[in-house]
């Protein structure tokens, strides 16, 4: 199972090895998608969970007893197609290449199912194209 949440640390669990406990004593790999993660702060975390479904469920549940806040992660990157002017300059941020330049066109493609909401693209859009639904 392949389930992406968003993790809220309060102040006092930021420095708890939540990967680590997931790996070892649920045997649930957590793939980071975006961190915001600073001493004596709240902290968030977009992760992908992946593992068998009991596993994922225990983990989520663990997480919770420990005062982490768990919701599903649903957004998803929007581009307003009449805002976009092609430059091009998220595509060099993008780290599955989701954004790109047709060859052809010089237009800006975006393929939906290689997006993984990172949000690197949105604060390099010189004209603020590109948001999130989050």
């Amino acid at each position: 199972m392949k389930k992406r949440v968003t993790l809220t640390f309060p102040k006092r669990s930021v420095h708890m090895p939540v990967t680590y406990r997931l790996a070892k004593d649920f045997n649930v790999a957590a793939n980071i998608i975006r961190a915001q993660v600073a001493p004596n702060q709240i902290g968030t975390l977009v992760v992908e969970l992946l593992g068998d479904i009991d596993e994922v469920e225990a983990a989520v549940e663990w997480m919770r007893s420990q005062d982490i806040g768990v919701s599903a992660a649903k957004g998803e990157i929007l581009i307003d197609e009449e805002a976009c002017v092609h430059c091009g300059l998220c595509t060099g941020v993008c780290p599955t290449e989701a954004l790109s330049l047709d060859k052809d066109s010089f237009r800006l493609t975006f393929t939906r199912s290689r997006c993984i909401v990172c949000e690197q693209c949105i604060p390099t859009c010189p004209v603020q194209a590109i948001s999130t639904n989050l």
